[in-house]
Parts: C-alpha cells; sequence; structure tokens
C-alpha cells in the first residue's frame, strides 16, 4: 500500500498559477502511474491528468489541456501538477492517485486507481 501527501493548494486570482505536489511512501514509486482528479462541490470526481511509471507518457482533460502539466521525479517519490492561467471552472479538491496496474498506458478512470491522497483544495477567484 502507499501513502499520499498533496501539497500546494491556495486561493489564488483568475489568470495565475499554482503547483501542487504529491508524495509518496511505501512502496517503490517508480512501480506506479499517477494520476491527478478533482471533485468540485457537487460534482463527481473527475480525472486531470495521469503520467506513466517513467514519465515518458502523459496525458490531459481536454479541459486543462495546454494550461496543466503533470511530472514526477522518482528520485523524490514525487508526483507534480503545474497549473498555468487558473480558471474560476478550476476551483475543486485536487487529488493525487496511485495506480498499481503495471500498464505502459496511463488509466484515466477513478476506479482504476488503487490509493489516493487526502486532497488539497485549489479556489479560483474571477
Amino acid at each position: 500500500q502507499v501513502q499520499l501527501v498533496e501539497s500546494g493548494g491556495g486561493l489564488v486570482q483568475a489568470g495565475d498559477s499554482l503547483r501542487l505536489s504529491c508524495t509518496a511512501s511505501g512502496r517503490t514509486f517508480s512501480s506506479y502511474a499517477m494520476g491527478w482528479f478533482r471533485q468540485a462541490p457537487g460534482k463527481e470526481r473527475e480525472f486531470v491528468a495521469a503520467i506513466s511509471r517513467s514519465g515518458s507518457l502523459t496525458f490531459y482533460a481536454d479541459s486543462v489541456k495546454g494550461r496543466f502539466t503533470i511530472s514526477r521525479d522518482n528520485a523524490k517519490n514525487t508526483v507534480y501538477l503545474q497549473m498555468n492561467s487558473l480558471k474560476p471552472e478550476d476551483t475543486a479538491v485536487y487529488y493525487c492517485a496511485a495506480d498499481y496496474d503495471r500498464t505502459i498506458i496511463p488509466r484515466r478512470g477513478t476506479s482504476d486507481y488503487d490509493s489516493w491522497g487526502q486532497g488539497t483544495q485549489v479556489t479560483v477567484s474571477s
């Protein structure tokens, strides 16, 4: 089992940037793909971005493509989500998650992920 802890959330204005971090412990970090999801009030949790075990493959939701960048540092057991040009509709609790399945292509479904962090709040004011 892997434990995940997110950090970096906060209150920003539209157009600003934030970088979220998620640090893992408990298993070999490079052995699992990682994803970022978000959940706004009254809405279902949705996929944001995912990255393969090596970091060579990344995928994004259409709503964040070109604005958000997912990356990982396996030496630091950390995955990042750089968020630029933030919009009020990006307001949500952001979760990182680990996918233990050894697929090459990162997956996008919430049910595909095995461990979740506690979440970090991102609020974007207009």
